[in-house]
């Protein structure tokens, strides 16, 4: 038997995103969004209200970074999604975070977070969600594996469980993805 919940906002696994982008002067605000993926190839999409402030320095500079939230800096990462910038701007500083300019894109990069995807903005379409390209990803050595490739276990990943307003962390490897099915043929 299944429960039936209606018509709800539920997905996983949600990623926590962490998006950041410079205002007209260079000052660097960010926010945790949930909303957001793989739009097309190269692409992301990722949806934001128009009040928030990276929304409008997305809009003025039209570059911004997404950051992958982790297990070593849930607070952080949360208190970047409860307090606004439009009333607290030094909300990355008082969160603990450092950034520095990306080589790719005029758009800053927190240093303290292990990987981000580089972006410029594509348009907002019809709803207002943001497509961006993908520039750049840049990630931390120390998250690399002996081939340099990036390990998804030592990031930690955080996901956001709408249900129940939970991070959940992810990162057991179950299986080999264009492999394993092979044993049903």
């Amino acid at each position: 038997m299944r429960k039936n919940f209606g018509q709800q906002t539920w997905f996983y696994p949600m990623p926590v995103l962490i998006v950041c982008a410079y205002d007209d002067k260079g000052n660097a605000n960010a926010l945790n969004a949930a909303w957001g993926g793989i739009y097309d190839y190269k692409k992301v999409m990722i949806c934001l209200d128009e009040s928030h402030k990276t929304t409008k320095n997305i809009k003025i500079k039209k570059e911004f970074t997404i950051s992958f939230a982790d297990t070593d800096h849930i607070k952080e990462c949360d208190y970047l999604g409860i307090v606004s910038g439009n009333e607290v701007s030094n909300k990355l500083e008082k969160a603990g975070f450092t950034t520095e300019k990306s080589s790719f894109v005029d758009a800053p990069v927190i240093k303290e977070l292990p990987m981000a995807l580089e972006c410029k903005l594509v348009k907002f379409d019809d709803n207002g969600n943001i497509i961006a390209d993908i520039i750049n990803i840049s990630a931390d050595e120390k998250i690399l594996d002996a081939k340099g490739n990036i390990d998804s276990a030592k990031i930690k990943f955080i996901s956001y469980d709408g249900v129940n307003h939970k991070y959940l962390e992810i990162g057991k490897i179950v299986g080999t993805a264009f492999s394993d099915g092979n044993s049903i043929k």
